[in-house]
């Protein structure tokens, strides 16, 4: 070849580019809806399961508190019992609650156990009648001063009934009153206001009424000032409630 000639040539071009090929899946709305939708359904029954748990759980660890079975005189009887004991109040203090003779004492329950306990003993019980016998004194503050009740057959087997309804137990015996006056008074102070019982009302001894409702009350005995006391449920006797 002579020397400066220049040398020309045809290269073949080179090959293209081989790509490695991905399939690329085709997403619609109709191929997302399923799946969408079941984990819309999945947090739902989680949050209804988070929620009944939860329920169970509240209801499972409900606080036990304190309660008691009061039998309520009728309404007439009841008013006549309130002026009286607000009369007593303003001479001797004392706390504020609602006429009843004491059918259980101070129990510890859940809420719900002494509904159901209530419920059960009133499905078997009729209205009864009690008589106040005497004015009496007691010894601590829930028995200042107080109406005794006869303690007739229908008085002491309703308590009985009831006590065991609620697996109540008490050494002393059962003695049916309706109190008039909480307080911690001198001895001579509860002689005065027995005394006055009978001045303020001259024929509440002898006093004769229907009992037709049993109720459930909270009363946390260690609370004098009986703020947290309350009424939670009344059964009326031989209804259906």
């Amino acid at each position: 070849m002579p020397y400066g000639h220049i040398c020309t040539c045809s290269l073949a071009p080179p090959p293209p580019h081989q790509a490695r090929k991905h399939k690329i899946p085709n997403f619609t709305q109709s191929s997302l809806r399923f799946p969408l939708s079941l984990s819309i359904l999945q947090l739902r029954g989680i949050r209804i399961l988070v929620s009944l748990a939860m329920e169970n759980r509240t209801a499972g660890d409900q606080a036990a508190e304190w309660y008691s079975v009061w039998a309520l005189p009728p309404e007439d009887v009841g008013a006549r019992l309130k002026r009286l004991m607000a009369d007593l109040r303003s001479e001797f203090g004392g706390p504020e609650f609602e006429p009843h003779i004491t059918v259980v004492g101070a129990i510890r329950l859940r809420s719900d156990d002494a509904v159901r306990r209530l419920r059960s003993a009133c499905a078997a019980l009729s209205p009864y009648h009690v008589r106040v016998a005497s004015a009496s004194r007691g010894t601590f503050f829930y028995q200042c001063v107080y109406l005794l009740i006869d303690p007739s057959p229908e008085v002491t087997q309703t308590s009985a009934h009831c006590r065991d309804h609620f697996a109540y137990k008490n050494s002393a015996p059962y003695m049916p009153h309706l109190s008039l006056l909480y307080g911690d008074l001198t001895d001579e102070e509860k002689l005065r206001a027995r005394q006055r019982v009978e001045e303020l009302d001259k024929e509440i001894c002898g006093l004769s009424f229907q009992v037709s409702a049993l109720a459930l009350y909270k009363t946390d005995t260690e609370d004098k000032s009986l703020k947290s006391w309350e009424k939670v449920e009344v059964c009326y006797l031989g209804s259906d409630n």
